[in-house]
């Protein structure tokens, strides 16, 4: 789906401005999603034309507040490219080491949800007890809290990703890392619904009843199968476009 859009900057190329609209669009989303915590937390996606930068929000906007003009370009160094950005030093950190590790990732989100920082606290938390937990299963890597904003932190991080895309950062939050926008908004979706599905299980005072192993199996296969898919989330990424712009949010400017 392509965002309806007013460039402000005649300089700017029509790929950068797409990607900040589209950007600006997960950033309301996840507020009507409910995935802010204040103006903390940070999403990004690297510029297909200039694959060494990337865009991620001003550092003090809360997330209904940001809009595409207003997203901070960035190269891998931690140089702010045009004008003057403040940005989270720790966003930088995160966002620029799964880059580097990832030539393949155009998206990165990273969450401090209430589910998915609860889950976080538990050593290998998710379980096969959901539909949810089988959708990222087998994509699933746990990653140890490290020294914010370092650069130690950032080339661990590096290898957290390597060989996955849904990264639980423990005694922390959530981190996706993906091939689009759109693959990323639905995949994260799909990471904190499962989190979500287990702190549930976890509060409920029973036992839970463990999906058969075979079938564990079977849907890793099916599933990743899925999520290679290049429309994968593509569908529910223009269905929650189309919810925010009824609700009249004005990110393309």
């Amino acid at each position: 789906m392509t965002l309806a859009s007013c460039k402000p900057e005649p300089t700017m190329s029509d790929v950068e401005w797409q990607t900040r609209c589209d950007l600006a669009a997960v950033y309301r989303i996840a507020h009507y999603l409910g995935w802010t915590d204040l103006i903390n937390t940070h999403m990004s996606a690297r510029l297909p034309d200039e694959p060494d930068t990337f865009l991620i929000n001003y550092h003090g906007q809360t997330f209904d507040e940001i809009t595409a003009s207003s997203l901070v370009k960035m190269d891998m160094e931690g140089n702010v490219i045009g004008p003057a950005g403040r940005y989270n030093d720790a966003g930088f950190t995160i966002h620029s080491g799964c880059y580097k590790a990832r030539p393949d990732a155009m998206c990165v989100l990273h969450t401090h949800t209430r589910a998915g920082a609860g889950i976080s606290m538990i050593k290998d938390a998710i379980r096969p007890i959901s539909q949810d937990a089988l959708h990222v299963l087998d994509d699933i890597a746990y990653h140890p809290y490290g020294v914010p904003a370092s650069k130690e932190e950032g080339e661990e991080l590096g290898h957290s990703v390597a060989h996955h895309n849904c990264i639980i950062l423990e005694n922390h939050g959530l981190l996706t890392v993906t091939p689009s926008i759109h693959n990323g908004v639905y995949l994260h979706y799909r990471l904190e619904r499962a989190c979500d599905m287990e702190m549930v299980s976890r509060m409920m005072g029973e036992p839970p009843v463990f999906v058969d192993d075979a079938v564990v199996k079977k849907a890793a296969v099916y599933m990743r199968k899925f999520r290679d898919d290049p429309d994968y989330g593509r569908a529910e990424f223009d269905a929650l476009v189309r919810v925010i712009d009824r609700q009249g949010a004005n990110y393309r400017c």
